[in-house]
Order: structure tokens, then C-alpha cells, then sequence
């Protein structure tokens, strides 16, 4: 068995996911859907049990009525592991990994400012990648966001 059929193998008998939840998509591309109720101990599992130790972007989406995130993480032998999470649209909220990887808060920012999704946990700071004048509701990466109308003397 490869090094990535062995993690795959390890994570279903580990976290029981049910059929098509993980998947080796290539050589050295593992992907898996869960919960948010699971999501930090699979994320704390990968860190401390299958060296995911570095994390290398985290991607927001937008799935209609639910939003999204995935969580890039790799290895040191450059097999990489995506954590994808869905959660309802209507109270978009997750908590930070700032803890284990500083880095990460960048990547939230932007989370809380084109997706309008909460981080818990996300220490104060600066909006980014929006400007702070950028109105507080518009969440310009949501497939349901429109710019609000320019007046005449503005354009």
C-alpha cells in the first residue's frame, strides 16, 4: 500500500466516514468532507497523528444555501490533505486554527470579509482583504451578493 492509501485507510478506521466522504484523488491528493461538529479532531488528528504540519491556504465557498470552507494542509514528503466543511448559510460560524498555525489568520480574515462567515476566536485586528470603509453586510464572494446601485454624482 502507498503512504496516501495508508492515510486514507487510517482516517476511514479512525473517523468512520461514510462512502465517498475521502478520497485519494491523485498520487499525493487525499480530500475528505466532514462535519463541523467533527472537524477539530479530524484537523487535530492530522496535525499530531499523520504530520499534516503545514498549512497552506484556506479556500471559503459558497454552495447556494450553504457556505463552506476547505483547509489545505501538507506534508513534509508533499502529500497534501483538504478538510472541506459545510455549514448552514443563515449562521455561518467556525472557530479559529490560529492556535496551531499563526498563518491561518489571514486566510480567516477573508473568510469574515467576502463570506461574512464568524471565526470564534479570531483576535482583533484589521479587515482584510476589504477595506475598512467596505460596508459591514456585503459579502462580495456570496453567489447571492449584488453591488448596491452607484448614485449619478458618484460615477
Amino acid at each position: 500500500m502507498t503512504q496516501e492509501e495508508n492515510i486514507v485507510q487510517e482516517l476511514s478506521n479512525r473517523f468512520n466516514f461514510s462512502e465517498g466522504k475521502i478520497k485519494l484523488q491523485r498520487r499525493k491528493r487525499i480530500s475528505l468532507e466532514t462535519d463541523l461538529e467533527h472537524f477539530k479532531g479530524v484537523f487535530e488528528y492530522s496535525l499530531k497523528m499523520l504530520d499534516f504540519s503545514q498549512l497552506c491556504a484556506i479556500t471559503g465557498l459558497d454552495e447556494g444555501v450553504n457556505l463552506g470552507c476547505i483547509y489545505h494542509f501538507s506534508r513534509k514528503d508533499g502529500i497534501t490533505l483538504n478538510i472541506k466543511i459545510i455549514f448552514p448559510k443563515e449562521n455561518p460560524e467556525i472557530g479559529t486554527i490560529t492556535d496551531y498555525f499563526p498563518s491561518a489568520e489571514i486566510y480567516e480574515r477573508e473568510l469574515v470579509d467576502l463570506f461574512g462567515i464568524k471565526v470564534r476566536g479570531l483576535p482583533e485586528g484589521n479587515r482584510y482583504p476589504l477595506t475598512d470603509d467596505w460596508p459591514k453586510e456585503e459579502f462580495p464572494l456570496r453567489k447571492d451578493w449584488k453591488p448596491k446601485e452607484q448614485s449619478a454624482g458618484s460615477r
